[in-house]
């Protein structure tokens, strides 16, 4: 009779409160407490795996995976294939206080794990963490956990799985039959009911999936690049941070660069090892020049100032052996126009290009002696040759 009487006193001072799920608003997800096993098939070993659970509000539409672990890539990509299965995304994603999901839990602002989170934003959607100790904001996949051990575990017993794909298909077959059957005292199915009532109401999936980002520090060296041990591969970022530790944010094909929460540099990641990945943009402006030296560009750069002066550079690309030294001199000629005009050093170069030789000291001496110039020769100026009887002159040729 106590006990009756204390049944009703709790029902009173504790009301349990109805609630309407709206369609598409939010999905609740977890972890069962039962674990499921594979066993390796050539040694034997039993490996406990955990099963995750998702189901939608409105339809209780349910998808169960089997996962390794409970860390934060298993739940995210156990929960990115609910989401794909669903073919939508809802909402709200409504986990327990799980570490791979929230950092702190907290009754009005929890907070969030920073991977999850920005699995949320790429998905657009949002996190509402059930508060901790409150097993009734997250009923609805509590109840599912229940329902999951009789319909899904209850079939698995009798079979022996070897690998977590094995073990992930007999899940999926007994899924469907789970999602098909019909709701008790109802005419219809999850299944049915998540394709009349919910489905419309998902927001869409992205084109892309979710790549998990893992984290990595670095200190920015005075080229102007980090080192991402993980590949020993080289990247840029802003010559202004050169000296500072910065933060790395990378996936398998991208890596991000942040100092201060600032996003500085964003590159496809490379693997080749020892290599250098550089944005042009990144460097100082006398480093950005030097990096973008070609003969196309030099070249062009000549004939904007005169014909003679691409002849005199072309001849100089050709001759040099080493790539490098030819367009240091190349630069070295070609900056001239700065110091005596584009005029003088077209002269100067028409006039290198007589005497056949191809060099940066070559024009240096004709514009310091500005025999640019001279008009004929280098010897125009000069007085004529005195009459000389051992002089034969040009008649004596004819």
């Amino acid at each position: 009779m106590r006990i009756n009487n204390y049944n009703q006193w709790k029902a009173i001072v504790n009301p349990v409160m109805h609630l309407d799920h709206k369609a598409g608003d939010k999905v609740y997800i977890d972890f069962a407490g039962k674990k499921l096993q594979i066993i390796d098939p050539s040694s034997g070993e039993i490996q406990d795996v955990e099963v995750f659970v998702a189901i939608l509000g409105a339809s209780q539409l349910t998808y169960v995976e089997a996962v390794l672990d409970q860390s934060k890539e298993s739940l995210i990509c156990a929960c990115e294939n609910a989401l794909h299965y669903f073919g939508g995304v809802p909402s709200a994603i409504v986990p327990d206080n799980l570490k791979a999901a929230v950092t702190r839990s907290n009754r009005y602002e929890p907070t969030l794990n920073e991977t999850f989170s920005d699995f949320a934003d790429h998905y657009q959607t949002s996190v509402l963490p059930a508060r901790a100790n409150r097993p009734r904001d997250k009923a609805l996949v509590e109840g599912a956990v229940k329902i999951v051990y009789n319909r899904i575990y209850a079939p698995l017993r009798k079979n022996t799985y070897h690998t977590l794909q094995e073990l992930n298909t007999a899940i999926r077959y007994q899924l469907e039959l789970y999602n098909n059957c019909q709701l008790k005292g109802r005419s219809y199915s999850r299944r049915s009911q998540f394709e009349e009532i919910e489905r419309h109401s998902l927001g869409g999936l992205p084109i892309s999936r979710y790549e998990f980002k893992k984290l990595h520090y670095a200190t920015v060296a005075k080229t102007g690049h980090i080192c991402f041990g993980e590949d020993r591969h080289y990247y840029s970022v802003p010559y202004r941070f050169i000296g500072k530790k910065v933060k790395m944010l990378y996936s398998r094909t991208r890596l991000e660069v942040f100092y201060h929460y600032e996003r500085i540099a964003i590159h496809i990641r490379d693997k080749a090892a020892y290599g250098y990945t550089t944005d042009k943009t990144h460097l100082v402006s006398s480093h950005r020049f030097v990096s973008e030296w070609t003969p196309e560009r030099f070249l062009e750069w000549a004939e904007s100032i005169g014909e003679d002066v691409k002849m005199y550079i072309q001849g100089i690309l050709e001759r040099k052996q080493h790539p490098e030294q030819a367009y240091r001199s190349c630069a070295g000629i070609l900056g001239f126009s700065k110091k005596v005009g584009n005029e003088r050093l077209a002269k100067a170069c028409g006039r290198a290009l007589s005497y056949g030789i191809y060099s940066y000291k070559t024009v240096q001496k004709i514009l310091a002696n500005r025999m640019d110039e001279y008009q004929d020769s280098p010897f125009a100026d000069e007085l004529p040759m005195p009459e000389h009887g051992n002089i034969r002159g040009e008649e004596y040729y004819k």
